[in-house]
């Protein structure tokens, strides 16, 4: 009687539209937490843009498609993309390496590709997927933890596109195209050994890698131990961004009711510091709330991956987890005056195309793991 009821409620025996739901949407959990997240970060984009209806339904339109694209490739089986991924890995170096001879220049770097009937696109964005997929690709038929040959390999598979990058110069993109490789790396088994002795030679290294970076790029990191110093240069973005978010208090002033970002006091409000602007109209309990739904978000990926019964899977899957949770992390810190400010957007929320539609690639593939965990 008990094997019968179960079956009974089993998916396989569902109704024909209880099956085209489960198939249209594999895990609609994860889907609703994203389709929450961006609604509310459309609501904030609404404030923040000073009510430009346009810019907010552009936005709309971006996460729509990129909503497409995340349906389309959560339907391909994921040896797909463990076949495929060194060739979109190599197209994306040829692409940055493109960008740095004829790319578009914007804000101080040379980032932009524009390629006549194409729109516009910042090939690193890319690279945030393809070199996670490609390191589990070249880890997942190895003895697992990897040897020494195995990470040096894995580590030159990161460096080459994160190198290029940087030379942009783009250090927050290439710190997360570095840590969505360094994720696979972890979840394969790295020693913990090894991962001391790496931040051991960074650190040793930290002075030759100080003189290498560009004057604003120190002064950022400068600004962030005495943002005072500069108050009204380097220091700008740090105390208009903290002071927004202080003067929300627990509840915030109310949406649209914010002075910081409507005054023109805190800069980038649209994109990298849009979480100030939650802290100051929807105050602490808005941004606990945003951060709720990031924690539940990163959750779910890791519980995809232990439901991953294939390498391949469970390293993509963690790693798409890890890398999430990362962004998330670096912005938060950034806007709060813990990290230096390297331009990095709130996940999803934050105005911007490619950015969006990378993000939404990759869960498509992250749902496609789990739709396809057991074949």
């Amino acid at each position: 009687m008990a094997r019968d009821f179960v079956r009974t409620i089993g998916l396989g025996t569902g109704t024909t539209r209880d099956r085209f739901r489960l198939e249209l949407l594999p895990d609609p959990i994860l889907m609703v937490l994203l389709f929450v997240l961006m609604a509310f970060g459309l609501m904030v984009l609404y404030s923040a843009l000073h009510e430009e209806v346009s810019m907010v339904e552009s936005q709309a339109l971006k996460l729509g498609a990129g909503v497409v694209i995340l349906l389309v490739l959560a339907h391909i089986h994921p040896r797909e993309y463990l076949q495929f991924a060194p060739f979109v890995y190599v197209g994306g170096v040829l692409m940055l390496i493109l960008v740095l001879v004829v790319g578009d220049i914007a804000k101080g770097g040379q980032r932009w590709l524009d390629l006549g009937p194409l729109p516009r696109f910042q090939p690193s964005e890319i690279l945030k997927l393809a070199v996670p997929l490609t390191v589990a690709s070249y880890l997942h038929d190895r003895k697992l933890p990897p040897g020494f040959v195995d990470v040096l390999v894995s580590l030159a598979i990161i460096s080459v596109p994160v190198l290029l990058i940087v030379v942009q110069p783009d250090l927050g993109t290439g710190l997360l195209v570095a840590s969505a490789g360094g994720a696979v790396l972890f979840l394969a088994g790295l020693p913990w050994r090894w991962l001391l002795g790496a931040g051991a030679i960074v650190a040793a290294a930290a002075p030759i890698l100080w003189t290498r970076l560009h004057d604003y790029q120190q002064q950022r990191i400068l600004t962030l131990f005495d943002p005072e110093s500069d108050p009204l240069g380097a220091g700008w973005n740090i105390i208009q961004s903290t002071t927004a978010i202080g003067s929300g208090g627990l509840a915030g002033k109310g949406l649209l009711q914010g002075t910081q970002s409507r005054l023109d006091f805190l800069p980038e409000a649209q994109t990298d510091f849009i979480l100030a602007v939650i802290g100051e109209e929807l105050g602490m309990i808005g941004v606990c709330l945003f951060l709720l739904i990031y924690l539940l978000i990163v959750l779910r990926c890791m519980h995809i991956a232990m439901l991953s019964k294939r390498t391949y899977d469970r390293l993509v899957a963690g790693s798409i987890g890890i890398t999430f949770f990362i962004y998330v992390f670096v912005n938060v810190g950034m806007v709060c005056g813990l990290l230096p400010v390297v331009g990095v957007p709130l996940p999803l929320v934050s105005y911007g195309g490619t950015s969006a539609l990378t993000l939404l690639a990759t869960f498509g593939v992250l749902l496609s793991v789990y739709k396809y965990r057991n074949g």
